[in-house]
């Protein structure tokens, strides 16, 4: 830190207050728009659904934020804020803190030192809460902020704003090419499955295929550790959060290297499994292609081309959609000539691995714009920039 900078805290530069208590038996008055943590985005809002509640006349100075003031969500995203940058005052809730320098021209650069201690992971020391984290008032008004004279840090600030706006731009390109890249194979998929050709015919995905279910387990059979690993649908598409079981099973509810599965309830879409054998769950079908009439890869496609008719023609449940097997069983899919598939196949494989790679090339340009913001802000608060 810079000679001549100071480290205060909150409490000691700005005046802080929680919102109001949302309580439908005992709010009364008007009924008002009000910022939830929800709206509140890092140094913006999002006013696409802002709710009302009651506030009394008298209420009004304590519960609004003015342009200027920073709001800080205490919940939700503890921490998250933006600076409240209309004419018009605004209702809080209390799930945000609204924060009002005694320097108005120190709120962007308390934001932009927020966002960098929730960026290197040091913000998080000052929550509470073993489940839900809170950044509670006596939390921020403890919490030191590096002053420097306000010259220095509007200098600073304007080097910010203007970096920060190129990543920004950058950022929103890199996200453009990823969806891009992926539209782009989505769209010869579709192409591929609604086009056809000469030969192609359709029959049920029973014809084509057998679906065999995995094992439906408890919780108390799910267990932290033991020597069967099991896929369940929550770890399907990731390799997070496995479970595994001590049972053993007959040899149709394993699942190997290559073998082709299906998940039909809430997550849905198929895979080829590339990992060590594993026991499959319930939620899971094991897809055995009857060869004489259909590959394996190209039935991975079809089954990904199909995901979303599947979901609208069969889908059922309130909480967690569902696919039976019966309706799968019986869904009509078109079907080409065996000795066309494997060039069909050649084809989306080939798309797809040069998808594969623009979405790692551009994954990473996300992640080296993340790393130079994070580089950004820690030079600006060391006095570096």
């Amino acid at each position: 830190m810079r000679e001549g900078w100071q480290i205060k805290k909150v409490s000691e530069i700005a005046k802080h207050s929680l919102g109001k208590m949302l309580d439908k038996a005992k709010n009364k008055g008007e009924p008002k728009p009000y910022l939830r943590n929800l709206n509140v985005r890092w140094f913006d809002f999002d006013l696409s659904d802002v709710l009302k509640m009651p506030f009394l006349p008298m209420e009004v100075e304590k519960y609004t934020a003015v342009k200027g003031d920073v709001l800080i969500c205490e919940g939700g995203y503890p921490g998250r804020a933006a600076i409240w940058e209309q004419d018009e005052p605004i209702y809080f809730q209390k799930a945000l803190h609204r924060v009002r320098f005694h320097e108005p021209e120190r709120n962007k650069w308390f934001i932009y030192y927020l966002l960098s201690k929730d960026l290197d992971g040091t913000l998080k020391n000052h929550f509470n809460g073993a489940g839900i984290q809170h950044f509670t008032g006596e939390a921020l008004a403890q919490f030191p902020v590096p002053l420097p004279p306000l010259p220095e840090q509007h200098r600073i600030v304007a080097l910010l704003d203007e970096a920060f706006a190129g990543l920004a731009i950058a950022k929103a390109n890199a996200v453009q090419n990823l969806q891009n890249a992926r539209a782009i194979f989505e769209s010869h998929l579709q192409s591929v499955f609604s086009e056809r050709g000469e030969g192609w015919v359709e029959k049920e995905l029973c014809e084509v295929c057998t679906l065999i279910n995995g094992r439906a387990y408890k919780k108390d059979e799910m267990l932290s550790a033991g020597p069967y690993p099991l896929l369940r649908v929550g770890n399907f598409f990731s390799n997070r959060d496995w479970y595994y079981s001590d049972l053993e099973l007959e040899a149709d509810k394993y699942c190997d290297k290559g073998d082709l599965l299906y998940a039909w309830s809430a997550s849905f879409g198929p895979r080829i499994w590339d990992g060590d054998k594993v026991i499959y769950h319930y939620h899971i079908w094991k897809v055995l292609p009857k060869k004489t009439i259909v590959e394996k890869r190209f039935l991975l496609y079809l089954l990904e081309w199909d995901v979303d008719q599947i979901k609208l023609a069969h889908g059922t449940g309130t909480t967690m959609m569902h696919v039976s097997k019966g309706s799968m069983e019986s869904r009509v899919v078109p079907i080409p000539p065996l000795h066309l598939q494997s060039g069909i196949v050649s084809k989306l494989d080939s798309l797809r691995e040069e998808t594969q790679r623009l979405t790692r090339l551009y994954e990473r340009k996300l992640a080296a714009l993340e790393e130079l913001k994070k580089s950004l802000l820690h030079q600006a608060f060391n006095g570096e920039l």
